[in-house]
């Protein structure tokens, strides 16, 4: 298995829960892509949706609270 470090996911703008929630949301959004183009593929989508995070190929949106 792919070790990952987290640091090199992390931008510092983004919570470790923002992290997690925003991996998530592109590895299924890759796994429906992949079904509606009706492709098997053999790479885990999360694993996937890591790497495009880490080559900033997508970024993480998190807003800004007011207390």
């Amino acid at each position: 298995m792919k070790k990952v470090n987290v640091d090199d996911l992390f931008d510092r703008k983004a919570s470790p829960y923002a992290l997690v929630i925003g991996v998530a949301k592109r590895a299924r959004q890759i796994t429906k892509n992949y079904e509606d183009m009706g492709e098997i593929h053999d790479d885990k989508s999360v694993l996937e949706a890591i790497e495009e995070i880490k080559d900033h190929k997508v970024s993480i949106y998190e807003p800004e609270y007011d207390d």
